[in-house]
């Protein structure tokens, strides 16, 4: 079964970071806290799947629900 293009879409950091909302300063504090962890390029760009944003966006309504 073929996936669907936007499961598959990959976003450069500048994208997630808009997609997110937050600056890169934010986004990489968020990878170095280990919240995500990019795919790398030959190249060493890092991508983010739109499924691994989204997850971490769900995760952080749940954490801010309970307030941690």
């Amino acid at each position: 079964m073929a996936m669907k293009s936007s499961e598959t879409r990959l976003y450069t950091a500048k994208e997630a970071a808009g997609y997110l909302g937050v600056s890169l300063a934010t986004l990489n504090r968020v990878e170095r806290s280990g919240f995500l962890v990019p795919f790398r390029t030959h190249g060493g760009h890092r991508r983010y799947s739109k499924a691994m944003v989204d997850d971490y966006l769900e995760s952080n309504k749940e954490r801010w629900k309970k307030g941690d």
